[in-house]
């Protein structure tokens, strides 16, 4: 049950070569508007090429006419083999998953990934950290990716799909017009003012996006004054390097996620004058910045820390065997050039993900801040729910656009985007306070999960659904 309808009721740089050309010529649209659609994506950014993927290779969907519509001419990409792209996603075992299930896995392991197999979380004010990892570092918990490589492996297997899933390229509805009832089909118009017609429409459209301002659904949103700092950044030595860090600093998170033996990605959450400040510092100054804020220990709370102590002595004595070790961060040794950008980091939910033959997936349903790395994720998911939910559909004989599957995979999906959205929010905000009862608090905390195996192997199952 939708809670909130009770309540109703009651400049990124993208290291590519790149050749674009448009692929739609008017009378190709012309003759697409002739067609009733059975579904009809709005855009098409990963999530939304995701869920093209993933009809188009279902073979309860095989029937189907799906169209993709996106925004941007027709791009064929070639990785540059000495450049990584400085936007990078996290990609958990669901995601994994779901990309096995429509043959784009293969293509992204092709090109190049890079496996990480423990995560260490650790903060400024304490000693206090925890680390993820399977039993003896031999799986994986999750794969960090570049977007210019999802959305390469993606458009590639999207492009294999030709008979079953249609790309109008260039071309962005500027209108849509949704039915009051279920017997009627949703029109969408695009910039040529030609009108498409379909049992579904998919909004993939992202955070400012059309269908969900069409549906008229509440969107609860709000700033947190901060941005994201991204860069790639080289080691100081080649390691193995299979760890993704993170480190709490009262001005925001601060990530280094692996990408080479020598290389790592950086996510810097800080406040708007601080951004402005280290985006036009000099490379080698950044760096001194970054490896103060990840070394630092000046704020440590020395009556935390003794408390920390007595609790991991008491540990030792209850659990024998149990050794606390301290594995240190490493040292950055240059960041690459031109490679330093910023994004804004907001919070937004709509309170509806669908309505009458309309669906909401990814950024246009929900956006969390990036601390947890489960924003792609979460609109993986809800690829992978509403294609069951679908396929339910036409399995039992009924319309691709009923509202009673609609409502299921609306019902499935905030059932787990809630609680991971508030649990993130709230991390974000117990972090950012450096009042002693607080740090204690959760100093302690964090000390006393690192100890339970465990507990920490359900956090890391439900952080991969």
């Amino acid at each position: 049950m939708n809670i909130f309808r009770t309540l109703r009721k009651v400049p990124f740089n993208s290291n590519l070569y790149v050749r674009r050309y448009l692929s739609v010529q008017s009378e190709d649209v012309e003759r697409l508007s002739k067609t009733t659609w059975d579904v009809i994506i709005s855009g098409g950014g990963m999530v939304g090429c995701a869920l093209a993927a993933s009809l188009g290779s279902s073979p309860l969907l095989s029937g189907k006419r799906v169209l993709l519509l996106e925004t941007s001419p027709k791009t064929e990409y070639a990785i540059d083999p000495d450049r990584y792209s400085n936007r990078v996603c996290a990609l958990n075992k669901n995601t994994k998953q779901l990309f096995d299930s429509f043959h784009a896995w293969d293509k992204i392991c092709s090109i190049r990934m890079k496996e990480v197999r423990k995560m260490v979380v650790w903060e400024s004010c304490s000693d206090a950290r925890i680390s993820f990892q399977h039993d003896g570092m031999h799986n994986d918990i999750a794969y960090i990716v570049e977007n210019d490589v999802i959305l390469n492996s993606l458009w590639s297997t999207i492009n294999g799909l030709a008979d079953k899933v249609h790309v109008l390229r260039g071309m962005k509805a500027t209108e849509v017009s949704l039915p009051s009832n279920e017997t009627d089909l949703v029109t969408v118009e695009l910039q040529n003012g030609v009108p498409l017609k379909t049992k579904l429409l998919v909004g993939a459209d992202g955070v400012n996006s059309l269908v969900r301002n069409k549906m008229k659904v509440k969107y609860l949103s709000w700033n947190y004054d901060q941005k994201g700092i991204v860069a790639t950044l080289k080691l100081s030595e080649p390691t193995e390097n299979v760890v993704a860090w993170q480190r709490f600093l009262p001005t925001g998170p601060i990530a280094l996620l692996p990408l080479s033996d020598d290389l790592c990605s950086l996510v810097w959450t800080v406040s708007l004058p601080m951004c402005e400040k280290l985006l036009k510092m000099p490379e080698d100054q950044f760096v001194d910045s970054l490896n103060s804020s990840l070394w630092d220990e000046e704020k440590k709370n020395s009556v935390v820390e003794s408390a920390i102590l007595n609790l991991k002595n008491l540990i030792s004595t209850l659990t024998p065997g149990y050794e606390p070790v301290r594995q240190l961060p490493p040292s950055i040794l240059s960041v690459e050039p031109k490679s330093r950008a910023a994004f804004p980091l907001g919070l937004g939910h709509a309170t509806e993900y669908v309505a009458p033959r309309v669906a909401l997936v990814g950024d246009s349903a929900h956006r969390v801040h990036p601390l947890a790395g489960q924003g792609v994720n979460l609109g993986f998911g809800d690829v992978k729910c509403l294609t069951e939910c679908l396929e339910k559909s036409v399995y039992n004989g009924d319309c691709i656009g009923s509202l009673q599957y609609l409502l299921e995979y609306e019902t499935k999906r905030q059932r787990h985007v809630l609680p991971t959205m508030f649990a993130i929010d709230a991390l974000n905000r117990i972090y950012k306070t450096e009042f002693t009862p607080f740090v204690l608090m959760r100093s302690l905390g964090v000390t006393a999960l690192d100890a339970c195996q465990p507990m920490k192997n359900i956090m890391i199952g439900q952080a991969s659904v």
